[in-house]
């Protein structure tokens, strides 16, 4: 294998984690929010975790691996502490709605279009520029349909965390 396929596998590796990383994380919160039977922002993180998951199979086809690489020592290089696709776990409120689920992809979306875009262009390998800027495309897809879906929904009222019945917890 030549330098140039090395680092397209390790960049492909590295784009596959972290769309990985993204469909567990929505799948989780789609959990979250079905035990709190807020289903329509249920269904909204399945949905995107289906896209994600598309984003994978789609990787792990082009590469042709049936499971994905390891992580290299020391793990992945992001800019912070989680892929730039994954949405913080304490962004998730169990009262949310439709608005602040939106929110909440357009951002990871938008991280995730810039984290290839500049890949693209900090790369000299011609071969992992293409593969940056294909997915970059990509990710810019997922912020237009983002943005088509928040168009449609309305913004929360300002009293949208009031919970006349909160949850309690008791040790």
């Amino acid at each position: 294998m030549n330098a140039a396929d090395t680092k397209l596998q390790a960049f492909m590796a590295q784009a596959l984690a972290m769309e990985l990383d993204a469909v567990q994380r929505y799948t989780e919160f789609a959990d979250a929010m079905d035990m709190h039977n807020n289903r329509e922002i249920a269904a909204m993180f399945r949905t995107m975790a289906g896209y994600e998951g598309k984003h994978v199979e789609q990787i792990q086809a082009e590469m042709g691996w049936t499971e994905p690489p390891p992580a290299p020592p020391g793990g992945w290089d992001w800019a912070g502490f989680e892929p730039p696709e994954t949405v913080p776990s304490d962004e998730v409120h169990y009262l949310m709605q439709p608005w602040h689920a939106l929110q909440l992809a357009l951002a990871a979306e938008q991280r995730a279009e810039a984290f290839f875009g500049q890949l693209a262009a900090a790369t000299s390998d011609e071969s992992v520029r293409r593969a940056a800027l294909e997915l970059q495309a990509e990710e810019q897809e997922h912020v237009q349909l983002v943005q088509a879906w928040i168009a449609k929904v309305p913004p929360p009222d300002p009293e949208w965390s009031d919970d006349p019945d909160p949850p309690r917890y008791t040790d």
